[in-house]
């Protein structure tokens, strides 16, 4: 799981003027290729309205970021109608429909959409003044799918924006992820309102509720110092992790192990570095996956065991791999050997122990405790009418047989003797 510390164009408002022009280029659906030329978007919130007494020179306040909001319901529609303006198109309005066949949502990622959890998605096309707006929402079964999905249609280098639990732009393209949805937008131009109208429809998107709306745990573990967050690719199967760039040869992770990656690049002082966390139900599995790995690595680049071309641009000496519980963590890329292992050593597991919560006792189970409490309490009364009385009447028996006389009272002889004449 990768957090994103790039400029938040989407969250910076334009003070000065209101208006700003952004050159377009149309892109396809689909993931960049590394090469691709990336253009800042610079999208402005909605500035307030100033009173006619507010200070003209006073910069206008910006839109809040929409608030939290209660779960909704799981059968709820992915897109609303519509949203500042945009409504879905008349053409497709009466037919449009959630399809659940991954390759009408992307037939090029099928395999990964498959991987992260796909469940449906709408495709749909809002219009506005003579204007069509493209969206795909895809949903999945968790967000940990919804934000892998996310992370392997972003490239590295587009910047972050503020939509969403999380957003990036190209140009006139925005991608962003919130709870279990992951939604792709081609505007046919950007403007200054873009990114408060896609904020606004981000309010309107269905979340779950419970773990379900939780991110991936295993980006906790990535450590935050030098980190690229907009470089951050989180995996679940073979192809979502080619598809984002992975450093190792697939077979090599384990996925049909249930192992998950999350992989990030790292601005050292001497170079980039990639870091790939990968996680295993036991530490156990990882035990005997780093194994190989660490064989992998340590055998070099040959013709029986290649290296992919991440490894083969790296330094050969920073490469190294290193469990820490169920997690192993691959240092790779340019840094030079001192600082890529101080990375690699800043990769802890720490167990998250809770206290399992003790079920609430029934009226039945409280009636059987009062009655066993009345029960115990006599015994132990009647224990102690029987030790008090051995204490007294053995008191009295000694102090007879001490001054001579029998145990019992009852053969005495003495009386009272009344001498009247």
């Amino acid at each position: 799981m990768r957090k994103h510390l790039t400029p938040a164009l989407l969250a910076t408002a334009l003070a000065v003027a209101p208006v700003f022009s952004v050159a377009v280029i149309a892109q396809a659906p689909g993931p960049i290729p590394a090469n691709a030329r990336v253009t800042p978007l610079q999208i402005a919130k909605p500035t307030a309205t100033p009173s006619p007494k507010a200070d003209p020179k006073s910069a206008p306040k910006l839109a809040s970021k929409p608030s939290s909001r209660p779960p909704s319901k799981p059968d709820a529609p992915l897109l609303p109608q519509s949203f500042s303006g945009w409504e879905q198109a008349a053409v497709t309005r009466p037919v449009t429909r959630p399809v659940t066949d991954p390759a009408q949502a992307d037939a090029a990622n099928v395999a990964a959409l498959k991987e992260y959890g796909f469940t449906d998605a709408l495709l749909t096309t809002f219009t506005r003044d003579g204007e069509s707006l493209k969206i795909k929402a895809m949903r999945f079964s968790d967000a940990s799918g919804a934000y892998g999905a996310y992370s392997m249609y972003r490239h590295s280098s587009w910047p972050k924006e503020d939509i969403g639990t999380g957003a990036a732009s190209n140009q006139n393209r925005v991608l962003f992820w919130i709870g279990n949805v992951f939604v792709d937008a081609e505007f046919p131009h950007i403007s200054a309102m873009s990114g408060s109208e896609l904020r606004e429809l981000a309010a309107t998107i269905p979340v779950p509720a419970g773990n379900k709306a939780l991110a991936p745990p295993i980006l906790y573990n990535l450590p935050q110092t030098a980190l690229d967050g907009q470089t951050t690719h989180y995996a679940l199967g073979p192809a979502g992790y080619v598809a984002s760039g992975g450093v190792l040869p697939p077979e090599l992770v384990g996925f049909d192990r249930g192992a998950e990656t999350a992989t990030a690049t790292y601005k050292l002082r001497s170079g980039p570095a990639t870091l790939t966390v990968i996680n295993y139900p036991t530490p156990q599995l990882a035990a005997a996956q780093e194994t190989v790995i660490a064989a992998y690595l340590k055998a070099g680049n040959s013709p029986q065991h290649p290296f992919t071309k991440p490894l083969q641009d790296s330094n050969p000496t920073a490469i190294e791999a290193r469990r820490s519980g169920p997690l192993v963590a691959v240092v790779s890329g340019d840094a030079i050997t001192d600082e890529a292992h101080k990375l690699l050593a800043t990769v802890h597991y720490e167990a998250d122990l809770a206290a399992i919560p003790q079920p609430v006792d029934s009226e039945v189970k409280k009636t059987a405790q009062l009655l066993l409490s009345i029960v115990t309490l006599v015994v132990v009364m009647f224990i102690a009418a029987v030790m008090l009385a051995l204490f007294l009447g053995g008191g009295r028996v000694v102090y007879r047989l001490m001054r001579g006389k029998p145990i019992s009272s009852v053969f005495d002889e003495e009386f009272t003797k009344l001498d009247l004449r």
